[in-house]
Formats: structure tokens, sequence, C-alpha cells
């Protein structure tokens, strides 16, 4: 069996007395692709924050390849290999797409830390280039290359902000409602690519659209009120009636 990449116990957080994550348990293997759902206000994007870095919890601890991180700073987690996306798409507009990727690119530089002056024409002329061609191209978007990110549509952003999170070395790739704000089209187009890369990383989501990503997960977590309510295998998790109550309520069940 494959080995634990990350894993929670008891992780707590809260906010002016509110509690958005409630002593969470939590663990993924290597290669496994899991998703995490929940209704609005449930503490998916809290809890993704507190593996992240982002956040650090109030309580309880986070082990990453066995080794303690609860309270590491994020950019630590990057170097890692804890890589995330973000619910609302974050790139720079008036940069290109080959400009935004190589900024990303450029922390993992073996000059990086001993610049004294950072001039991006001269990254563009470096041998990163090459491979974060690679990853545009893995994407599909390596034609858009020198093209400026305010020209693109709102789906072709969210696929550079998945490029940009691959040429930062992922172990554990991390996507926040990669699905937020799509057309039906787009959609099709982020889950072609989430599954192409399904196995090569380990990968968890959080996303709204269950009918999206139930033949993509091997693992379904439902979160509610900042508690996991429940886990497992996708088919079996959301015909459990605790989750079928807290999505559709007794009158409206629905089963996959």
């Amino acid at each position: 069996m494959n080995d634990v990449i990350i894993s929670t116990h008891a992780v707590r957080k809260e906010f002016n007395g509110l509690v958005a994550v409630d002593n969470v348990d939590y663990e993924i293997r290597e290669n496994e692709t899991a998703g995490i759902i929940g209704p609005n206000g449930a503490g998916k994007s809290t809890f993704f924050n507190l593996l992240t870095g982002y956040f650090i919890p109030d309580a309880g601890t986070i082990n990453y390849f066995g080794r303690e991180i609860t309270r590491m700073p994020s950019y630590h987690r990057v170097d890692l290999g804890i890589v995330r996306t973000f619910q609302l798409v974050s790139v720079l507009d008036n940069l290109t797409v080959l400009e935004n990727i190589m900024l990303a690119r450029i922390r993992f530089d073996a000059t990086y830390r001993v610049r004294k002056r950072f001039f991006l024409k001269s990254l563009l002329a470096s041998s990163e280039v090459d491979l974060c061609m690679s990853s545009l191209d893995t994407i599909g978007i390596a034609d858009k290359a020198n093209v400026r990110v305010s020209e693109l549509s709102y789906g072709k952003k969210r696929e550079l902000e998945i490029a940009i999170a691959l040429v930062m070395n992922p172990k554990l790739l991390l996507l926040d409602e990669p699905l937020a704000g799509l057309s039906m089209f787009e959609i099709n187009e982020i889950m072609g690519i989430i599954r192409a890369l399904k196995g090569r990383f380990t990968i968890v989501l959080v996303e709204h659209k269950i009918s999206q990503i139930m033949d993509l997960v091997e693992k379904l977590h439902v979160m509610h009120e900042g508690q996991v309510i429940c886990c497992g295998e996708p088919n079996q998790v959301i015909c459990d009636p605790a989750v079928q109550e807290c999505y559709f309520g007794k009158e409206d069940a629905v089963c996959y």
C-alpha cells in the first residue's frame, strides 16, 4: 500500500468564536485522487488553508510524510511539494502566459537566493523556459505562451493556474473548486486535464459539483459544520443517510 502523504489529527480552527474546522482527522495516500465535498460554510476551504499553511490550526497536528508541519509557513510547504490552486483564479493579467509561469518557477532556479537583482528578460533567456513550456504543453496551452493573460477566457486562466502548479514540482496537488465559474464546455476541458493528471500526482479536490467528480475520485470526504461526517468510496458515501440529509434533505434524497 502507498505511503500516507499527508494526515491531520484533531485539527481545529475558530474565527471569533465560530468553529470553522472541528477536530478533523484526515489522511491521503500517495497517488490517490480524493474529493472533499459539503454545503457552503462546511469548512472545506478553511481545511484546505490549514493543509497548505495559509492558516495555522488552533489545535491538532498536520503531518507530511510523517514529518510534523503544523506551524510551517505556506512557502516552505511549497518547497516540500504541497502546491495548490485557488477558488478564484490567481494569475497576473498584465503579463504573458509564459511570464506568469516563469515567475512561479524562478524560486526553484539555483541562483534564485543569490540574485541581487531580478530581471524578467534574463529569466526568459534561462534554461527554465523549456521546463515551463513543457508544463504549458501538458495542459494544452503552449500555443498561448506569448499571449497576454488579460486576453484569455476565464477557463484558459484556470488552465494556466494548473500549469503554474505543475511547474512547482508538486507531490501533493490541491485544487480548490477548479470548476467554479466555468461554462459546461470549460468544465469538460478542465475535467479532461485532471483525468490526465490522475495517477501522476496525489490530488485532492474541493468541489461543489458532485456529479462531475463521482467517477474521478477514489475517496470522498463530506464536511458539514466543520466536521467530516462521512468518508470512503464515493458511491457508498453519497448514499449515506447523513450525507443525503445534509445535501438533499429527508424528502429529496438522490443517490448516484
